[in-house]
């Protein structure tokens, strides 16, 4: 594929989607990171306070400007793991108002993982319990489908299946 095309894999915190994107790394696809997960240990050793248990606006605001970054600096086929949309639902979510990133920096295809209690851990960067992180993949379902966007939700099946069901929506 010689287009730019910018697939996003959202959804569920602990869902799968950093497992995915490592697998469609491992086959040679352009892939992004989490920004929050590039956020917190710059945070973190920096002591800085944009983390999501200190000052969770802030931690927003970071990962927005990131994944606009990003968003940018895109080319080809190119996987993303959250994104604009995501930083926004955290923003909102604190009292703030949605950041006009969300409507401009789009993206061509939109999947979710959704909650998977088998898989999913609490550990140092994941604090939250699983019942949050319900309500958050919920608070992201719907803002995808408000900004325009027609989610496909992944199945809750092997890191392979899965990867094969992107490819095979994506690159036909």
């Amino acid at each position: 594929m010689d287009g730019l095309m910018r697939v996003m894999l959202s959804g569920c915190s602990g869902g799968g989607k950093s497992t995915l994107l490592s697998e469609l790394a491992e086959r040679g696809r352009s892939v992004v990171a989490d920004a929050a997960l590039r956020v917190l240990p710059e945070e973190q050793r920096s002591e800085g306070r944009a983390l999501p248990w200190v000052d969770a606006m802030a931690f927003g605001r970071r990962a927005l400007a990131m994944s606009v970054v990003d968003h940018e600096g895109a080319h080809g086929l190119t996987f993303f793991d959250r994104g604009v949309v995501d930083a926004g639902v955290v923003i909102t979510a604190r009292g703030g108002s949605l950041p006009v990133e969300v409507a401009h920096y789009r993206y061509d295809q939109v999947f979710l993982a959704p909650p998977w209690p088998e898989i999913y851990e609490v550990n140092e960067d994941r604090r939250h319990r699983f019942g949050k992180a319900v309500r958050d993949y919920e608070r992201i379902q719907s803002a995808y489908t408000n900004a325009g966007y027609e989610p496909i939700e992944l199945p809750r099946d092997n890191v392979a299946a899965r990867a094969e069901l992107v490819l095979t929506r994506v690159t036909g």
